[in-house]
């Protein structure tokens, strides 16, 4: 299949052919003719499969069919969970709208002052990239129309329910009821909260399942290797991260505590890296990411706040030093490579709490993770194997009857009368032996 299939218009074509796009990816196929033929989108696809270009390219269709129609404030609305990734969607849509000089667009996203985003927003703005939060401010003070959208796309749904979104976009879902049409995408469509969630904001929508992270086999070769504690950890990734085979890598930590930790150690180790964590000023973001990306560094530490906000197309593995609270996050977290059609790594330092999570991201994802070990740095401690049952009550009362009856001693105070005297018995013996006297 070919885009030209898709009866764009000539200059949405000729970007795309500008941008290395030789053929529509699988989400494309099925996404861009449902969205252009006016219907509700509801999709799940992994990061890396082209699904932004899915959704910008028929929202910008619409908008050079209806140019005459009467303009909004804002007639299409994008949200994403994090500013990261609302930054890259902002780019993917100025990408591929550079030859339609009249549309234009703006990020809402917190990180920047709310006086910065306000003259963008007070006029015709024809595409908003906005992320929840931020946006409910500027609706609830009445600093921004949406009433007139046409369009709304919800990017990683799951994410932003997982971020505790669910009642700010309902509210953002019920302001702009006017739209025509809704498309939600999502890494997975599994859970009651997400399949309530798309009930309520979708009309009779398209279902499309594209490569789902439980039977998807990516490219990806996933290992495991075992760690006795916390220092052992760290001089596991300090090996790994100087291998001249990890060439661009990102490394998951579950708090900024252990990313602070993790920070000086690196230092003192002499490695060049870039951090990412929750609460940092956008301006650090941004030249963290952008360091990243121009490969000034090819180390970035981040917390799972940045898990779906880095697009980068070349990274080449992701260790997991801490390993994430639930197993759709791991998918997300390795979904940071492999991208595009390219192979990827993806590392796991696993320490004896960590081996339950394990056997439940085995089972999420219906792949084994392959064990690893390093010369010189093999763990000592064995590691419980929590795969083994527990023995049922029963069976350990079958174990007691096997068991040999411990002897019982007869004692003559035990064949004594323990109880009161018996006085009657007794008198009448006494009596007897006067009687014979």
């Amino acid at each position: 299949m070919e885009f030209s299939e898709f009866e764009l218009d000539d200059r949405l074509l000729k970007v795309v052919e500008e941008n290395g796009y030789k053929k529509p990816t699988i989400v494309q196929q099925e996404v861009i003719p449902s969205a252009m033929s006016g219907f509700d989108i509801l999709a799940d696809a992994p990061t890396g499969t082209g699904k932004t270009a899915a959704f910008v390219l028929p929202c910008l269709q619409h908008l050079i069919d209806f140019s005459n129609k009467r303009h909004s404030l804002c007639r299409i609305l994008m949200l994403t969970p994090t500013r990261e990734l609302a930054m890259q969607v902002h780019e993917q849509v100025k990408s591929f709208s550079r030859y339609l000089p009249r549309v234009t667009s703006c990020t809402v996203i917190g990180g920047v002052d709310h006086e910065d985003q306000l003259p963008e927003l007070s006029q015709k703005t024809d595409i908003v990239i906005a992320t929840p939060g931020r946006l409910i401010e500027y609706l609830k003070k009445k600093l921004f129309d949406i009433k007139g959208v046409e369009i709304l796309i919800l990017d990683e749904a799951d994410r932003m329910l997982d971020m505790g979104f669910y009642d700010d976009v309902m509210q953002i879902s019920k302001m702009a009821s006017r739209r025509e049409q809704t498309f939600l995408f999502s890494a997975t469509l599994e859970g009651g909260l997400l399949k309530k969630f798309a009930n309520e904001v979708l009309k009779n929508p398209v279902e499309i399942h594209v490569d789902s992270p439980r039977s998807e086999k990516k490219k990806i070769t996933q290992y495991k290797i075992y760690a006795d504690d916390l220092s052992h950890k760290i001089e596991l990734l300090k090996y790994l991260l100087k291998s001249e085979k990890i060439n661009k890598t990102v490394v998951f930590i579950k708090t900024r505590e252990r990313l602070q930790e993790l920070v000086s150690e690196l230092d003192s180790a002499g490695l060049v890296f870039a951090y990412l964590r929750g609460e940092m000023d956008q301006d650090k973001r941004l030249q963290a990411l952008e360091r990243f990306t121009n490969n000034d560094v090819k180390i970035l530490l981040a917390t799972d706040v940045a898990a779906r906000g880095i697009d980068v197309a070349d990274i080449t593995h992701v260790i997991n030093f801490d390993m994430p609270r639930s197993a759709d996050i791991y998918v997300h977290r390795i979904g940071r490579t492999g991208r595009a059609g390219r192979k990827g790594v993806a590392i796991n330092l696993v320490e004896a709490h960590d081996v339950p999570m394990l056997g439940k991201i085995e089972r999420y994802t219906g792949e084994k993770i392959t064990l690893r070990v390093i010369d010189g740095l093999k763990a000592k401690n064995k590691l419980a194997d929590f795969s083994k049952k527990k023995r049922k009550p029963e069976d350990r009362k079958e174990v007691k009857k096997d068991e040999k009856t411990p002897h019982k001693k007869d004692r003559v105070r035990s064949q004594k009368n323990k109880g009161k005297p018996n006085f009657a018995e007794k008198r009448l013996r006494k009596n007897s032996q006067v009687a014979g006297e």
